[in-house]
């Protein structure tokens, strides 16, 4: 066999909890995939996520229920055929892409044929929690050009974003809520979030009542996260969003991501990339569908209490290309 699969679960810790509107979290469960030719090595790192069905056995499941046919040298375009969109195809695209420039002792947007990546400002993620405690968040960051507020639909966010907004001002504001509020809430906040320097909302709504966002107005970008996933859900977005979150997690790696980047630009909208939380290993691919990017949230590393190393080279909010020694 020309390649061999390696398949490693990973613990992370974060530098704190971190809560959205569906739960709280402490620890990040990454799988970290290695394909290996006997020479060289490439690398690839998934979050499964609950949301979508997906934990730690059940990525691994898929990992091996295909691990024959990438042992025998499955490229990656033959990838997208044989695993769904998701965290167990992203793992591996990703790997395949590093494994590839290794091998041509290139950088992987060279074999993209894209041009070398620029640095690229993340925003800085702020979890729900208490109005003052957000806050006081925001004055400790105050630094950062731009924020990221997960929200809850509990009927304080609106609180929330004042507090922010009075601590931070000068930082560009951006609010999640993760599938939280109902049309009403969006309705009211929206108005007055822009009075608050809030740039853009994201998945306000679940993605099966978004269909409410059709012909309302949107004083502010809203942007699709869980109502997008891949080309195959790029239709039935429009008109409803200005723009879309790309994740790799989401897409199932780096190929689909900028196929989908591509077309959503051709459909007029918007692009952000987001990811899951993760190492440098994880946003490392990210990098390059974020050169055509509006907004960038590729913070996960910042909100771990330990990064991979070596990982990603960030100074404040600003992430740097990756090194060849982590990915690509």
């Amino acid at each position: 066999m020309p390649y061999s699969l390696n398949i490693h679960i990973e613990a992370w810790p974060l530098a704190g909890a971190f809560r959205i509107s569906r739960g709280t979290r402490k620890v990040s469960d990454v799988l970290m995939v290695e394909v290996n030719d006997g020479n060289y090595v490439g690398r690839g790192e998934c979050f499964p996520y609950a949301r979508y069905g997906e934990d730690i056995d059940s990525v691994q499941k898929q990992l091996n229920s295909v691990r024959s046919e990438i042992e025998h040298g499955l490229d990656r375009q033959a990838l997208l055929n044989v695993l769904a969109p998701g965290a167990a195809r992203n793992a591996v695209d990703c790997a395949l892409w590093d494994l590839e420039a290794k091998r041509a002792g290139v950088r992987v947007w060279d074999l993209a044929d894209l041009p070398a990546p620029e640095p690229v400002t993340t925003v800085y993620t702020l979890g729900v929690d208490e109005p003052a405690i957000m806050g006081e968040r925001a004055r400790e960051n105050s630094d950062r050009p731009r924020l990221k507020l997960k929200m809850t639909g509990d009927g304080a966010d609106l609180e929330r974003v004042r507090n922010i907004h009075k601590n931070a001002p000068n930082a560009r504001l951006v609010v999640d809520a993760n599938e939280g509020w109902t049309i009403e809430q969006y309705l009211e906040y929206a108005p007055q979030f822009k009075e608050l320097g809030v740039e853009m909302i994201e998945q306000p709504l679940p993605s099966t009542d978004d269909e409410q966002l059709s012909g309302v107005d949107r004083p502010i970008p809203v942007c699709a996260d869980e109502s997008c996933h891949d080309r195959a859900t790029l239709q039935s977005l429009v008109g409803k969003y200005d723009m879309i979150n790309i994740k790799l997690d989401k897409t199932g790696g780096l190929t689909e991501a900028l196929n989908l980047r591509d077309a959503a630009l051709k459909q007029g909208l918007s692009i952000m990339v987001g990811c899951m939380i993760g190492t440098s290993l994880a946003m490392a691919p990210g990098i390059l569908v974020a050169q055509a990017a509006t907004i960038v949230d590729l913070d996960g590393p910042l909100l771990l209490a330990e990064d991979r190393n070596p990982g990603l080279s960030f100074t404040g909010s600003i992430i740097h290309p990756p090194e060849p020694r982590l990915w690509g």
